[in-house]
């Protein structure tokens, strides 16, 4: 009789427990979501980064670290195993490997465009910027969330199959990037450095 008696409140407990964990996820938003990402005004992280390519026996491994700074400015720094830096920054994109640079201006390569919108509407918590070229689906709870990213956009479409943008409360934690060819890439990011 006295185990039966433990065992009731524990069981009620979980129960509770349960539903509530329910009715969170429930309660949980894409709009909730957007906001908290807003808040963000800059951060700074390591990433590690796996690329499987169909035409690799590998596959391909890099790391380095992410700076982005509200609204627009976002820099990748790949320090592993080459150095190379990606700034996309207002409407220009620069590529340095080496000593050879590159400058695009993205109103000249809409594909590129339509494309940077997946990452810079996230960061900056912009559902107009992420629906114009995507359609979205949120699953998960605050702590543990996934964002999916279905292209709507022909350019990119054609390239790019989904997106996934794991993470929690207003911090992404990776990126799944699945290609129509059967390429994908997942981008792991660390808790923000200091």
């Amino acid at each position: 009789m006295m185990l039966r008696l433990i065992f009731l409140p524990a069981t009620l407990a979980v129960v509770m427990l349960l539903g509530a964990t329910a009715a969170d996820a429930a309660d949980w938003d894409i709009d909730q979501l957007m906001q908290m990402l807003a808040q963000v005004h800059s951060s700074h992280a390591a990433f590690n980064e796996i690329k499987t390519v169909a035409l690799l026996d590998k596959p391909q491994v890099s790391s380095g670290e992410l700076i982005y700074r509200a609204p627009d400015y976002f820099e990748k720094r790949t320090l592993r195993p080459r150095a190379e830096t990606l700034i996309l920054n207002g409407d220009t994109v620069l590529i340095a490997r080496g000593q050879k640079h590159y400058l695009l201006t993205l109103a000249d390569y809409p594909e590129i465009a339509a494309f940077t919108a997946s990452l810079r509407g996230t960061l900056a918590g912009n559902r107009q910027m992420l629906r114009r070229s995507y359609a979205l689906s949120l699953t998960g709870s605050q702590a543990h969330w996934q964002l999916q990213l279905l292209p709507t956009d022909s350019r990119i479409k054609d390239k790019i199959m989904r997106i996934f943008i794991r993470g929690a409360d207003n911090e992404l934690r990776s990126i799944e990037i699945i290609q129509t060819d059967g390429d994908r890439s997942i981008t792991t990011i660390a808790s923000p450095a200091p």
